[in-house]
């Protein structure tokens, strides 16, 4: 992994912030969650993604991490 696409992927994210985003995450053995909500905030390490309340859950704060994008165990697109 380049540092160069960490800070890439961290300005991008940080560009987003306020925005309505959907998230796919990877669960492993093929077992993927999507879920909308919208993006926080960006720190130096981690974001943040208050997830939508749905029928019976309610709504939540999410972090990531960049490396977590670069490494696809979670696709970030805003909604439109």
């Amino acid at each position: 992994m380049e540092h160069e696409d960490f800070d890439q992927v961290r300005a991008s994210v940080r560009e987003q912030c306020g925005k309505r985003v959907v998230i796919q995450l990877d669960k492993g053995r093929n077992k993927i969650d999507i879920q909308q909500g919208v993006l926080v905030d960006a720190y130096p390490s981690v974001f943040t993604i208050k997830i939508d309340e749905v029928e019976d859950k309610p709504s939540q704060l999410l972090s990531f991490s960049y490396t977590d994008i670069i490494t696809k165990e979670i696709r970030m697109k805003l909604c439109d």
